[in-house]
């Protein structure tokens, strides 16, 4: 087994969650900012659609991930840093600076790739870097810093209100200084050793003539693999549906439905997110590790279905609302992201693993962008109660999935989790 010695601090592992803080914090500000662009653009409902469908929280994401995971296996999971941010910022000038809707579109899809291709390298470098009994710890760190990003983005949309546009303009100036801080403390990590290992492996297998098998052909031939992609879609695709929908079109669902102004919608949602914050911290980074991994997940999947029954069959008042926000709020600190970034980082072997994420999370993504070009249809035809009641479902899906097929990888290292799974 690795020991703590021989891994990454904790330093290296908060610079790399730092891009999960900007990743998230792009996706609400855009949220945050979304009916005063709709008014600025004189934006209908396919347009809004498809800002949602390709941006970080749709398509744009998914292809990013595709490409991210391909790059991070073959050269490395720190050669993502060298470049990623940068089109990150690029995206994020496009934004703060759209006086048009093509130019706010490219703006979107632009940070919506970065986004993505960041997703695989950050959970596999944290995973791969971790001490064996910090694992979900380390992760959790990650899934903190995507929970702070969206809280920040808010409480700034609140506070900067009065200015209008302006205000959700600067707060993408913000996300562009952090990300300017954040690229230049990456170029200073060290490469994942277990990767460095795995190449090393590889280029003696060359050098004795050894055939290497294809790894996209053992993704899915394996059958260990397979077990692996049913049980993270399950939980991952259906929860993000719902997880999606909220993280870009929440906001737009209160005021519309709920009737709250626009700040007191991005305040609630800013609530909901600070919740999300501690529930990491309290409940994942501290028991992640000690605590059995299934029950774990059920209580938080049980406590997202029973907020999202309670938005359904109520009344939108305020009781339901701060009832709903309580419950998703510290479900979602514990839930189906959370505990993906965890599994899919331990349960693929070292020379496919970002591949795995990426195809995994671009598979989420696209079926976030799908439902994203139908949810502000969907609500004003099918009206929110059904809607909800379809995110219900979703959850449901993704409890049983997890409850079923939860593995138990507790204090074990990713070498001896490989061991296990491939008999290798």
């Amino acid at each position: 087994m690795a020991t703590a010695t021989k891994k990454g601090g904790r330093k290296a592992t908060i610079t790399v969650a730092m891009s999960n803080y900007l990743e998230a914090g792009s996706i609400v500000a855009g949220a945050g900012g979304l009916t005063l662009w709709m008014e600025y653009l004189n934006l209908d409902d396919f347009k809004l659609g498809l800002l949602g469908a390709l941006s970080a929280n749709g398509f744009g994401s998914a292809v990013g991930a595709l490409l991210g995971g391909i790059l991070v296996d073959k050269y490395g999971r720190k050669f993502i840093y060298k470049y990623d941010l940068l089109v990150y910022m690029l995206g994020i000038l496009l934004i703060a600076f759209s006086f048009n809707f093509p130019m706010l579109l490219i703006g979107y899809v632009v940070t919506g790739i970065a986004v993505g291709a960041a997703i695989p390298a950050a959970w596999t470098y944290i995973a791969e870097e971790a001490p064996d009994n910090e694992r979900a710890a380390r992760i959790g760190m990650g899934q903190l810093a995507w929970s702070v990003g969206p809280a920040i983005s808010l409480l700034l949309s609140v506070l900067l209100a009065p200015l209008g546009l302006l205000g959700s303009r600067i707060i993408f100036v913000q996300l562009f200084v952090i990300a300017l801080i954040t690229w230049i403390m990456q170029q200073q990590i060290n490469e994942s050793k277990i990767w460095e290992e795995e190449k090393q492996k590889e280029k003696e297998q060359v050098r004795k003539g050894e055939a290497i098998a294809n790894p996209i052909k053992e993704l899915f031939s394996i059958k260990a693999n397979r077990q692996a992609i049913i049980l993270l879609l399950g939980i991952y695709v259906f929860w993000n549906l719902v997880a999606g929908v909220m993280g870009y079109f929440m906001p737009y669902i209160y005021e519309t439905v709920g009737g709250l102004s626009a700040a007191h919608a991005n305040l609630l949602q800013a609530f909901l997110w600070i919740l999300t914050v501690a529930s990491t911290y309290f409940v994942f980074i501290k028991f992640g590790d000690k605590m059995n991994r299934k029950v774990l997940y059920t209580i938080g999947a049980v406590l997202g279905i029973v907020a999202w029954l309670i938005l359904s069959l109520g009344s939108m008042g305020m009781f339901e609302l701060f009832t709903f926000v309580i419950l998703w709020g510290i479900a979602a600190g514990f839930g189906a992201q959370s505990f993906y970034g965890l599994w899919s980082s331990e349960l693929f072997h070292t020379k496919y693993r970002a591949k795995a994420q990426g195809f995994l999370f671009a598979i989420a993504r696209v079926s976030v962008g799908l439902i994203s070009l139908v949810v502000p249809l969907m609500i004003s035809t099918l009206g929110f109660k059904i809607s909800s009641i379809i995110m219900v479902g979703f959850l449901v899906v993704a409890a049983v999935i997890g409850y079923v097929m939860a593995p138990e990888t507790r204090g074990k290292s990713l070498k001896e989790i490989e061991k296990e799974r491939y008999s290798a």
